[in-house]
């Protein structure tokens, strides 16, 4: 099966779910095999939730309207088009997903059948059914492409290199089990805002985007500020009221109440407006609805402290204050050659 064909079948894709909105699904005839899948796919949507409890409409249509738009035609042309795949020998390419925000394992499922190997995909427990759907409406439009894909539910066998990704524990363990294959082993990693002061009431709106979508369960979502001494939070909570409806959804509001009751029985001080907590900490992991601070002095230095400890940040967002830094608002939206880690999948694939 050749790439071309390969690649406009994700391209159809693409076209399927730019028919589903949050406030508006709106059916178009001239989408393939919209009568195989379209209700099923909203029935599905509806499911979510009960499947995982953070998976809310609202954010599985997030996810979808992104991959919409990633999956246009110029995106992946623009993607592809500085790779060689001439001299790519297919394999197998185990993936081991994660399941904590919605399709979060789909762009290495595309890298690895976009760039001419077969993929066997251990879903999350998390997200094991919108992935599987999406495959079936891909094969519905080429059956070639099935033989390409295998799921599998127990553990991953005859495969001849692995993209895995899970916490600092599961990821020790992967690089033990996977030592004698190549591989791409991904960590925890969180995201970080740097902030002066000059930002204004849009650029802190848009922060909050970085920080609740997702209920801040993502790689790519901020979870830690680091702002000038005598920094004043007002303009920033300001800003984040924007987002209070968050406390309403049960999950949420729960580890709120239970986040802040730890933090005020271990005497931290904590900055509160009701549904989200600011706290004091040299750590970049923040838990739900908490959101960590630390001050610097000088900027250069704290540039030279990202570049240290990079290995722990997954995006830097800032009104261009660190080099190579996301704008405001953009960590949900990574592009297709934003790779997570840093780590060129489609090089790694190629090179197998």
């Amino acid at each position: 099966m050749l790439q071309l064909d390969k690649k406009n079948c994700f391209i159809e894709l693409g076209k399927f779910l730019s028919q589903f909105s949050l406030d508006n699904n709106s059916k178009n005839e001239a989408v393939l095999n919209n009568d195989l899948f379209y209700d099923d796919f909203i029935t599905l949507i509806e499911l979510s939730q009960s499947h995982n409890g953070w998976f809310t409409p609202e954010q599985v249509y997030y996810s979808i309207n992104s991959w919409a738009d990633a999956l246009k035609e110029e995106n992946l042309n623009q993607w592809l088009s500085k790779y060689d795949f001439s001299k790519v020998t297919p394999k197998t390419v185990g993936l081991i997903l994660a399941g904590n925000i919605p399709l979060v394992g789909f762009h290495d499922f595309l890298s690895v059948l976009i760039s001419g190997h077969n993929v066997l995909v251990k879903t999350s427990s998390n997200d094991q059914h919108l992935i599987k759907f999406l495959s079936k409406y891909l094969t519905s439009i080429n059956p070639e492409i099935e033989k390409f894909i295998t799921f599998t539910e127990g553990k991953l066998e005859n495969f001849d290199a692995v993209i895995a990704t899970g916490s600092n524990n599961t990821a020790r363990h992967f690089e033990f089990y996977f030592k004698d294959k190549p591989s791409i082993i991904r960590k925890n990693r969180n995201s970080v805002a740097v902030l002066d002061g000059n930002e204004t009431h849009d650029d802190l709106v848009n922060l909050g985007e970085d920080i609740f979508r997702y209920f801040g369960l993502g790689c790519r979502n901020v979870s830690k500020l680091f702002i000038p001494k005598d920094y004043n939070f007002e303009a920033f909570f300001k800003a984040m009221y924007e987002y209070k409806d968050v406390i309403f959804y049960e999950k949420y509001s729960n580890n709120y109440d239970y986040n802040k009751a730890v933090f005020l029985m271990s005497n931290f001080k904590l900055l509160d407006n009701e549904f989200m907590t600011l706290k004091e900490d040299t750590s970049y992991a923040s838990p739900i609805s908490s959101v960590f601070y630390e001050n610097y002095e000088d900027l250069n230095t704290l540039k030279s402290r990202l570049e240290l400890e990079k290995e722990q940040i997954q995006c830097i967002v800032s009104n261009d204050l660190i080099p190579n830094s996301i704008a405001f608002g953009q960590t949900q939206k990574p592009q297709l050659w934003d790779y997570a880690d840093g780590v060129d999948t489609l090089e790694f694939l190629i090179n197998l």
